[in-house]
Order: C-alpha cells, then sequence, then structure tokens
C-alpha cells in the first residue's frame, strides 16, 4: 500500500487536531474489517491483500497516534519543509536548550537519579515538549484555515511547523538524556 494517505486509510479527515480515541476506533474499525484471521480460507491473493493492508493499518496507527509523528507526516503530505531541508530552531530556544543540558549534565554528574531537582527538570522539560507541540496544533489550525494553495501565509506557517518539529525534537532527545541509565 505504499503511498497510500494514511487519514484516508483510517478513515480520518486531514488534521493535526485528532484525538487519541478517535485514531484508536477508527483503527479497531478498519482492522476488523481486513484482519488475516477473517480471510484464512481465501486465495492466496487474498490472503496476501490482508496481510499487506493489515501492516499499512498498523503503521497508519503507528503514525497517527503519536502527535509527534502525525505532524512530521502532515507536514510531508502538504509538501511543507523537512527536518534535512530547514534545520533552523530560534537563538532563544537554542541557548534556553544549552542551559538545560548543562543543567542535566550536572545533576547525572551527582549519581542520584531520583533527585527532586531531576523530577523537577524532567516535568519543565515534558511542559515545554507540550507546549510546542501546543504550537503545532496551533499553526495546522491556522494553516488549513487560511485555505492552502492559495494563500500565501501557508509556506510561512508550514516553515514555522517545521521549527517547532525541530525544537519539538531537540526536547525530546534531552528528555531521552535526561531518563537514561
Amino acid at each position: 500500500m505504499p503511498g497510500q494517505d494514511y487519514f484516508e486509510l483510517l478513515g480520518l479527515k486531514r488534521l493535526f487536531a485528532l484525538t487519541p480515541e478517535e485514531v484508536e476506533t477508527n483503527y479497531l474499525r478498519q482492522s476488523r474489517e481486513v484482519h488475516p484471521d477473517y480471510h484464512q480460507l481465501g486465495a492466496a491473493a487474498e490472503q496476501r491483500a490482508s496481510l499487506e493492508l493489515t501492516a499499512a493499518l498498523n503503521e497508519a496507527f503507528r503514525t497517527l497516534s503519536d502527535p509527534f509523528r502525525r505532524a512530521e507526516y502532515l507536514l510531508e503530505l502538504e509538501g511543507g519543509p523537512s527536518a534535512a531541508d530547514h534545520r533552523e530552531m530560534s537563538p532563544a530556544f537554542l541557548e534556553e536548550m544549552l542551559d538545560l543540558r548543562t543543567r542535566i549534565e550536572e545533576l547525572r554528574g551527582t549519581g542520584d537519579r531520583f533527585s527532586p531537582e531531576l523530577k523537577a527538570l524532567e516535568q519543565q522539560l515534558q511542559a515545554r515538549h507540550d507546549e510546542l507541540l501546543e504550537g503545532v496544533a496551533v499553526r495546522f489550525a491556522e494553516y488549513y484555515a487560511a485555505l492552502p494553495g492559495r494563500d500565501p501565509r501557508c509556506p510561512v506557517l508550514l516553515r514555522e511547523i517545521r521549527e517547532l518539529l525541530n525544537s519539538t525534537r531537540y526536547v525530546q532527545g534531552l528528555l531521552r538524556d535526561l531518563r537514561a541509565d
């Protein structure tokens, strides 16, 4: 099923603002219809098609159920810049992250993996992550309200989404580093 739109595959509107329940409900409904267990007595071609569609549904679910992956996928569908094409993040953000990285290294250097300071820093980073994804949601809402392809703001919004996703990925890396043993 290469090239199939994951939103279409799961019967969802092409939006960033989806609830986990919407994605899961549509995934379960679609997978019940095509699951290989229901096609065991079918022809080999039918069984193969069922397996391929099930794999595509699983990938669609993995992608659309994770807000970050969903945003990356949407940005790609809309022809926005990739992470390789547009690596920019604001200097203020990078300075903030450098300070946080230094703080992580200092706290991890104490050897106390369960210190209240580390827990507070993890909560701060998680809040920053969530804030960035909220910014992505706002920009996507503005993008779809602006009539893509006809409004000159659309390319600017797609670049802003890319920058927010770049920043989100950076925060995810800090969280991973903070949680590492």
